[in-house]
C-alpha cells in the first residue's frame, strides 16, 4: 500500500453559534478565527504508469484551489460550511479534492495553537 500526503495552510474565521444555541456567553458564539493546517492524504494500491498516486504539481494546485476558497474567509458563509465545525471543515475539504483526487485517503485537519486535531477518513 502507498501513501502520498501534502499539507497546506490557512487562516480563516468562524462562529459556531448555532451549535452553542442558548449560550450566548460561550466563546464559541463570538466570531473568532484559527490558524488551520490541513493534510491531505491518498492512498492507493498500486502506482500510475509514472511511478506515482498523482503527481505532486497537481496535487499542490488542488490544495492551491482549495487554499485560495478558504484563506482569510469567514467560513460560515461558504457554501456547506454553514457550520464549520473541525470536523465539517475536513469532511468539506475531503469532498471537493476528491473530485480531482479519486485515491484520497484522509483529511486530517488541524490547529495547532490549540493542539487540536480531527481526521475524516473515506468509507472502506
Amino acid at each position: 500500500m502507498y501513501e502520498q500526503s501534502f499539507q497546506f495552510a490557512f487562516e480563516a474565521a468562524h462562529d459556531l453559534a448555532e451549535t452553542v444555541e442558548g449560550q450566548s456567553d460561550h466563546p464559541y458564539a463570538r466570531l473568532h478565527g484559527h490558524s488551520f493546517v490541513a493534510t491531505l492524504t491518498l492512498r492507493a494500491e498500486r502506482l500510475a504508469p509514472e511511478g506515482w498516486i498523482i503527481d505532486f504539481a497537481d496535487l499542490k494546485a488542488i490544495a492551491a484551489e482549495l487554499r485560495g476558497r478558504l484563506d482569510h474567509r469567514l467560513l460560515n458563509t461558504i457554501e456547506g460550511l454553514e457550520r464549520p465545525t473541525l470536523e465539517n471543515i475536513a469532511s468539506w475539504i475531503f469532498k471537493e479534492a476528491s473530485r480531482r483526487a479519486p485515491a484520497l485517503y484522509k483529511v486530517e485537519l488541524q490547529r495547532p495553537t490549540l493542539n487540536e486535531r480531527v481526521a475524516y477518513c473515506a468509507k472502506t
